[in-house]
């Protein structure tokens, strides 16, 4: 068997992001016979200057990329249905609103001391894309928590704390630093970066390339 370790750079708030987990994931899946993968998250902040109230998604990014909301609409929509057919829980994507996403960020962290960063990922993915929920709430952040099995008194000590702060701020300095400034990017044994939710036809095919290069 074959090691091979992922670190996927990523935002909560990144549809791409899901999607690309997911495709990962089904490219993983195709190569389980010969690879062993390990995965690790780290943390980016498409909007780390983010405070105050949210906004609604369309007409931010409208303004965000210079489009108007009817474009983002269809933008969003085709995200929707890509989604869908991965298995993904997108149906309030539109309905959801701008909002900051240190504190998940920080939980990730937490989560993967317990053997559980993907799943913590991936529960809020679900909240932020698929119920539109604030996942910059503490509350929201906890319900993730419970709904993993993992204990939720423990997790509001870290929100009401600045514990795992640090960790994070230096997944985005080190990542900036290496010239990551689009998500999701994914660095293949610390040596060959993947960038974008590729399908899993292409991840594969990176993959075997890479396996033959490190005989």
């Amino acid at each position: 068997m074959k090691k091979m370790h992922i670190d996927i750079v990523s935002d909560i708030a990144c549809p791409w992001c899901a999607i690309g987990y997911a495709r990962l994931e089904q490219a993983m899946g195709q190569l389980t016979s010969d690879y062993e993968f390990s995965i690790q998250w780290h943390a980016f902040e498409l909007n780390p200057d983010h405070s105050g109230e949210g906004e609604p998604i369309l007409p931010a990014l409208a303004q965000k990329y210079g489009r108007s909301e009817e474009e983002m609409r269809a933008t969003q929509n085709q995200m929707m249905t890509i989604a869908r057919d991965l298995g993904l829980h997108f149906e309030k994507m539109q309905e959801r609103f701008t909002c900051n996403t240190f504190d998940a960020h920080r939980l990730v962290k937490w989560a993967g001391e317990q053997g559980r960063q993907t799943e913590m990922k991936q529960a809020l993915f679900e909240a932020y894309f698929g119920r539109a929920e604030d996942v910059s709430n503490h509350d929201v952040l906890v319900g993730c928590v419970e709904s993993l099995g993992l204990d939720p008194a423990k997790a509001r000590e870290v929100l009401n704390s600045d514990n795992y702060a640090r960790m994070v701020r230096d997944d985005e300095a080190t990542y900036q630093q290496a010239g990551v400034s689009a998500v999701p990017a994914f660095i293949v044994n610390s040596t060959y970066l993947i960038s974008g939710a590729q399908e899993p036809s292409a991840l594969v095919q990176a993959f075997e390339e890479i396996g033959a290069k490190s005989e």
